[in-house]
């Protein structure tokens, strides 16, 4: 199993990150990238090429608004970097372990360098130090947020119980978001944008059809139910879906009764308890068994 810090990283990530203020200098041409100051990780502030430092490939936010990286690089560009961006050592140079955004927003103001705090980290230590930093954020949608968690225990072989406790989440929650990622594509989608909540996807789970829910979740949308409203939805197409069931199964039960007692020319009783069932052929002498075990080609 992976080595992951055993204390919940959730309230402590600002003293890794560190603080500082760094101006954006005015783009210039740089035709070759300066290499990047040499630090102790994790003591100090470098500044880094920009062309150095690559994604973490276990970010846990799958889209980012261009809108708010565009007004982060005119605060930046204004006010300077309030807070340096974090970074682990890897062959190929650096790799971002927090700060995607203002890494972004560096790149549109078109500057080579930028300032970070390199720290020794895993790849497990990595993937959740990203995810705590999204999580801190009020922007990421539950569904990148399911995903990451869902991230760290396929790629790690952790238990829900090892992710909360490293997120310094309640085991509930980390179930709930995980069992959000056995709804449909389509309810995703919804759920990503914001036209759902997790209380409505938490809701829609409970029917068992996939149409069905995909239906719940378009009138849901459309007539702007609340959660206790779309409960009540749900309960509607759960009733729907069962009745046909058991009419049907009663009607088989019935039919295949009835053949049987016309073919074997007696009584017959045909029975049912979930997936099993029983047959009773009646007979009213030896005579008539003896007919019967005929039927089946059965000779005493």
């Amino acid at each position: 199993m992976a080595n992951l810090p055993k204390k919940p990283l959730g309230r402590g990530l600002g003293s890794l990150i560190g603080a500082g203020v760094q101006k954006p200098a005015s783009p210039a041409p740089s035709p070759t990238p300066a290499p990047a100051a040499p630090a102790a990780p994790g003591l100090s502030l470098i500044e880094i090429p920009l062309t150095q430092i690559v994604p973490n490939p276990r970010q846990p936010r799958r889209e980012f608004d261009e809108t708010a990286i565009k007004e982060l690089a005119e605060s930046i560009r204004s006010e300077g970097l309030m807070q340096p961006i974090v970074v682990r050592k890897i062959k190929e140079g650096y790799e971002l372990i927090a700060g995607e955004r203002r890494f972004r927003a560096f790149k549109q103001l078109g500057q080579k360098t930028i300032t970070a705090r390199v720290v020794e980290a895993s790849d497990a230590s990595s993937a959740v130090l990203a995810l705590v930093e999204n999580l801190q954020r009020a922007d990421l949608n539950v569904v990148d947020e399911a995903l990451g968690v869902a991230s760290l225990m396929r790629d790690f072989s952790l238990t829900q119980d090892a992710v909360a406790d490293r997120l310094g989440k309640p085991r509930a929650t980390i179930a709930n978001l995980v069992r959000l990622l056995s709804l449909d594509r389509e309810i995703l989608g919804y759920l990503s944008k914001g036209q759902i909540t997790a209380g409505h996807a938490k809701a829609l789970l409970a029917i068992e059809n996939t149409a069905h829910r995909v239906q719940a979740a378009r009138q849901v949308i459309e007539k702007g139910l609340s959660v206790r409203d779309t409960e009540a939805l749900v309960k509607t197409f759960s009733t729907a879906t069962k009745k046909p069931r058991r009419e049907t199964t009663k009607t088989v039960l019935e039919d295949a009764q009835k053949r049987l007692a016309s073919h074997l020319a007696t009584r017959v009783s045909v029975t049912r308890k979930g997936q099993k069932g029983t047959i009773t052929i009646f007979y009213e002498s030896d005579d008539d068994l003896a007919r019967l075990l005929e039927k089946f080609g059965i000779r005493l």
